[in-house]
């Protein structure tokens, strides 16, 4: 298993892929996620299109949980989102930004 951590002044995915690349890992699963997140872009599908993304971009802390899989080297993730007032969110997400803790991705190459 893998420990990949995003820290302070990095985004999520393109840190973990950068990790990978570097590793050489192509294929795989992210047995799970941890960590808090400043802002991030996640995406649902639409009620009357499963074809149809909706993208929402959040400028708020986070705390982020999640798991995915690594797909021709490219990492692919599900993630909870916690935010104030104990609301979590849900989705695919495309883009975070870490501040001010970490996230930590524990990948398992294959």
């Amino acid at each position: 298993m893998l420990l990949i951590s995003v820290q302070p002044g990095q985004e999520v995915l393109a840190t973990i892929n950068a990790a990978l690349a570097e590793r050489g890992v192509q294929s795989g699963a992210v047995a799970s996620l941890i960590g808090a997140v400043d802002s991030c872009g996640i995406s649902n599908m639409a009620a009357d299109d499963a074809a149809k993304d909706i993208l929402t971009e959040y400028a708020q802390p986070f705390e982020l949980s999640g798991t995915g899989e690594i797909k021709d080297g490219k990492v692919h993730l599900h993630v909870v989102l916690g935010r104030e007032g104990d609301v979590a969110l849900s989705g695919h997400l495309h883009w975070a930004r870490v501040e001010t803790f970490f996230v930590n991705a524990y990948v398992i190459p294959l």
